[in-house]
């Protein structure tokens, strides 16, 4: 008998969330569906869900999503016999109320998300995440502004406080592949046997490689979406980063034909056009910027008669993190009267 290689890396899924970003959160039921049910044949072990933000973030600031949290959790749960099903949450956004309400809706996996230098505010969720008996996990967003040694302090509160699993957003996609090695590697050994969480970016064309060096440091968590669909550039492009590892010796325990026919669905039913490194993208990922920044910056430029590639530079200077949203129109501001 074959023995059966059990995977070590498990490959998380927010195309049904980051990928949110990209179509200003209008995914309708139809679409969910059809990518929740592709990606549950093809064995991947948990696909996200959600407006780009997170539960209960649709709102004008951020963006109003087609569907209510509760539409597209019951949509997704539907079609999940396979896969577990995740949320995301980032405190401010949204409350323990929402928590508890995903979990209701039958979430397996929920991720809380803090600043990179703000663990402290996962504290309180995470406890209730507990309560609820769900696999808790936390992320710190922005990771590059701050040095490995106090990222791997801040992961270590996350775990103090309750995470099953912690890590780090390229929430710009600003990191090359040595800067991953260093800051997983720090994180790996503050934590311990607790997984750890790598999520990429692709402004700088290294999300692969960036995933790809975290797996080597140590990371056994990893995201990514069909077709990189996500904010920006997009995200880590799921179907190339199974291959890619099973390549280099890192079984998934996913069916790579199944997985490459799901990301044909999210191509054809989720997205306008898959995700391109343009030059705003470029410029967000050398700035340091959100990769969500890119559709509000460019409307708001064009509106402001400026270029918003000296938007992005600015920003970034500014060191401007998701939800300070009001930053874009100040900064345009700004460069109207220099």
């Amino acid at each position: 008998m074959d023995q059966v290689i059990q995977p070590k890396v498990r490959l998380y899924d927010p195309t049904l969330r980051d990928g949110h970003h990209a179509v200003r959160h209008q995914l309708d039921a139809d679409q969910l569906r059809a990518y929740a049910r592709a990606a549950d044949q093809a064995g991947v072990p948990v696909v996200e869900v959600g407006h780009g933000n997170g539960l209960g973030a649709s709102s004008l600031q951020l963006g109003q999503a087609k569907l209510s949290d509760d539409e597209m959790l019951t949509v997704v749960r539907e079609e999940l016999h396979n896969s577990r099903m995740g949320v995301f949450m980032a405190p401010g956004w949204g409350t323990t109320a929402d928590l508890r309400n995903a979990v209701r809706h039958g979430a397996d996996v929920v991720r809380i998300a803090a600043h990179c230098s703000q663990a402290d505010v996962a504290e309180r969720h995470l406890d209730v995440l507990g309560d609820l008996r769900v696999e808790a996990q936390a992320v710190l967003l922005m990771s590059h502004m701050i040095s490995p040694g106090e990222l791997a302090e801040q992961s270590a509160l996350l775990v103090a406080y309750g995470a099953r699993a912690v890590g780090i957003m390229d929430s710009a996609g600003h990191y090359l592949p040595a800067d991953v090695t260093e800051r997983i590697s720090a994180i790996v050994d503050a934590v311990g046997d607790v997984p750890v969480i790598f999520h990429g970016h692709n402004n700088l064309g290294m999300a692969v490689a960036n995933s790809v060096a975290a797996v080597e440091a140590g990371a056994l968590v990893i995201d990514g979406c069909a077709r990189g669909f996500g904010a920006g550039a997009g995200n880590t492009q799921l179907e190339v980063l199974a291959a890619v590892l099973e390549r280099k010796g890192h079984p998934t325990g996913i069916d790579l034909p199944s997985l490459l026919r799901a990301a044909d669905v999210a191509e054809d039913q989720l997205m306008p056009a898959p995700p391109t490194i343009d030059s705003i993208s470029l410029v967000s990922g050398l700035a340091g910027v959100f990769s969500g920044f890119k559709l509000p910056v460019l409307e708001a430029a064009r509106r402001g008669g400026v270029d918003p590639i000296e938007v992005f530079f600015e920003l970034g200077r500014r060191q401007v993190i998701a939800g300070q949203e009001d930053q874009i129109s100040a900064v345009v501001r700004q460069l109207q009267h220099t």
